[in-house]
């Protein structure tokens, strides 16, 4: 058979949302990437093969930022019927096209190479090639969920419940198991103008009354069939099939039951996409040097590495899934945020292995409040910027937690992850400046807090065509402008929907975000000139790089996508 030999800086193991923002980030840091990924499209259970929404911290302006905003807000714009397969290229596009990352879809890891304690390569097989893709590098990150190196390697990794006593944490049972949460295959539906008959499958379970799907919702408006979920007491690796298998069978019948038993409202609908691939909630999680504890989130996680956060409660399913008759979930409160440190996203025992995603450090109790994929997506931006610190500083990943975390924190605050309880550094030319503006005070824009925190908005808010403008003693080089608008951290909808109705509300980028812009600065004469221009901005992060030399620059906003004459903005920087 063919082979193909790829020599890298890092490789990634795992196209999900972690994998895919670990791989950006280390990219953008100019590091050579490759990632491994064995679906067809990128995104795990985001995907159109699964079809989850990317969940996150709940809270106001707690939404997750950095490389899973982006994402998010190029998919208004480009999606504004939620399409799947349009999300899907989003995704691709990001990746496929983004310098420094080498793609390989549909490539399965199978085996790797040891050198001591540290991972020389890994090997995958690419079905639709028939193709061997070996993979060098000097460091891995295993973002495949299932945490597949772990086996491979010999990582220390759990997998089920801990008891109660190993951690002190009331939530676990007595005794440790293996169960875990379960798996799903999502249905979706759509509304048409015209009776929809719908006749199931003869393998399909049958559920006659409501009361054989006690405790789950099932208005077609109210849910996208999370409940349909089972596996938590079987292996939910190797009895993935046998478990599909169940999840279908489930699927259809509760379609069944929706259309044919009852009155539902359903008449008009049709059964639009049935999930073939189950989206997973828990497997094996690594061991690094920190395991993140029930007690851990419940004080919040002010962790010193603290490098990401979660914001979603310890919900937590019961492992018998669809077949308990009670509630399926119970949500412990959990504060939101609580912190996540950077020694729980490297191995403990393997010096060159980094994970993230739902397969981090945690106990059982801990992941059901770190496992959704807002979450995972800022724990892989982590992954993949200090990933680009061990290799720049020639150092392990332990290395940086030792040397090099203020560092690490710094550079993901500059590109927009929200880290609590800290603040970004300021440029020393933005710092040294004088700061005006037209109108209101511009002062909290070199606070180095980029989002409203409690009763503190932390930006600047002006009309339309108004300005803010640094001021220098003597002419000074500038090199970049940075800007972060305001892109609705507390927007409800969730980007991509879980049924469609025949009058669907389009989509769109938040109304928030300005849309046209320019940069000025100011002659010697005294004149004010334009050096740089936009008319269709759709981003909350945007770096400008400019080559000027001025005693004054200024942004001036121009409109927005809808807020009337209003322009809202957290950070102008000038470096």
């Amino acid at each position: 058979m063919k082979e193909i030999f790829h020599e890298v800086d890092f490789c990634v193991v795992g196209g999900g949302l972690a994998g895919l923002c670990a791989a950006i980030a280390a990219a953008r840091h100019g590091l050579k990437v490759a990632l491994i990924h064995d679906r067809p499209v990128l995104g795990g259970n985001a995907s159109s093969e699964v079809r989850m929404w990317p969940s996150g911290a709940w809270g106001e302006n707690n939404r997750e930022t950095g490389i899973i905003e982006e994402l998010l807000l190029e998919n208004y714009y480009l999606n504004s019927l939620s399409n799947y397969s349009i999300w899907d290229s989003v995704l691709y596009g990001k990746t496929r096209y983004q310098d420094g990352i080498t793609l390989i879809c549909n490539c399965s890891c199978v085996s790797l190479e040891m050198r001591g304690n540290q991972i020389a390569s890994v090997k995958g097989w690419q079905l639709t090639t028939q193709t061997w893709h070996t993979v060098k590098a000097k460091i891995f990150a295993d973002c495949s969920g299932d945490s597949i190196l772990a086996p491979l390697s010999g990582a220390e990794f759990r997998i089920g419940r801990e008891s109660s006593k190993e951690f002190d944490e009331d939530i676990e049972p007595a005794a440790a198991d293996k169960n875990t949460m379960g798996l799903s295959c999502l249905i979706q539906a759509r509304e048409t103008l015209s009776y929809q008959k719908f006749i199931p499958p003869k393998w399909a379970y049958k559920y006659a009354k409501d009361e054989d799907l006690p405790n789950r919702p099932h208005r077609i408006d109210e849910t996208n069939y999370w409940w349909i979920e089972v596996g938590g007491v079987n292996d939910g690796i190797h009895d993935t099939e046998q478990i599909r298998d169940e999840l279908v069978k489930i699927a259809f019948g509760v379609w069944d039951h929706i259309k044919n038993y009852g009155d539902h409202n359903a008449d008009n609908w049709a059964l639009d996409w049935v999930g073939f691939l189950p989206g997973k909630r828990e497997s094996r999680r690594y061991v690094g040097d920190h395991i993140l504890t029930q007690n851990d989130v419940r004080a919040e996680g002010r962790f010193d590495d603290i490098v990401a956060y979660a914001g979603w409660p310890m919900d937590d399913h019961n492992p018998l899934g669809f077949n308990y008759p009670g509630e399926p979930t119970i949500f412990h409160p959990a504060p939101s945020p609580h912190g996540i440190p950077y020694r729980s996203l490297y191995s403990r025992n393997i010096e060159n292995l980094m994970f993230a995603g739902r397969n981090i450090s945690v106990t059982h109790v801990a992941l059901s409040s770190t496992r959704v994929m807002r979450t995972c997506s800022i724990i892989g931006q982590a992954v993949g910027t200090a990933v680009s610190i061990v290799l720049r500083k020639q150092t392990t990943p332990r290395g940086v937690y030792n040397n090099h975390i203020k560092e690490l924190q710094q550079i993901l605050m500059e590109d927009d992850c929200y880290i609590p309880w800290r603040t970004r550094p300021i440029p020393e030319l933005s710092r040294k400046a004088e700061l005006t503006a037209s109108e209101s005070d511009p002062e909290p824009l070199r606070n180095g807090i980029d989002r409203p925190i409690g009763n503190n908005n932390n930006g600047w808010v002006g009309k339309l065509d108004s300005w803010i403008q640094y001021s220098f003693n003597e002419p000074k080089n500038i090199k970049q402008v940075r800007l972060i608008f305001d892109s609705d951290l507390n927007r409800k909808n969730m980007a991509l929907r879980c049924y469609y109705p025949l009058n669907i509300e389009p989509y769109g980028v938040p109304k928030t975000i300005i849309k046209e812009f320019k940069i000025e600065t100011q002659t010697e004469t005294g004149k004010w000139e334009t050096v740089f221009s936009e008319d269709n901005n759709y981003q909350r992060l945007v770096c400008i790089p400019v080559s000027v030399k001025t005693k004054g620059i200024r942004f001036v906003p121009e409109s927005t996508w809808g807020a009337a004459n209003a322009a809202h903005i957290f950070a102008f920087d000038v470096r």
